[in-house]
């Protein structure tokens, strides 16, 4: 519905950003943080959040994972904080 509506406002559909440009459009940003108030029990979500340069990471903790997601965000130098909380319950 998004893409839908942003068309109605224009007369031709832009093209897309190429790989090498949205990768230079993120570099420009600072201090970008990623939150989460479940667990982030693997380290590919590290690899992720950096090719976004994610600097900052805030989630509960908790995870008999945590170690090895913690190294993950240390190689990649970001700043990993455990909040304690949680709010989604399943």
């Amino acid at each position: 519905m998004e893409k839908r509506k942003l068309r109605e406002g224009l007369t031709a559909d832009p093209d897309p950003l190429t790989r090498e440009e949205r990768a230079e459009w993120v570099q420009r940003f600072d201090a970008i943080c990623l939150s989460s108030e479940a667990f982030i029990p693997f380290p590919d979500n590290r690899d992720r959040a950096a090719r976004s340069h994610v600097q900052y990471v805030a989630q509960t903790g908790g995870s008999a994972r945590d170690d090895v997601v913690s190294a993950a965000a240390a190689e990649y130098e970001m700043t990993m904080v455990h909040t304690g909380l949680r709010l989604f319950l399943h």
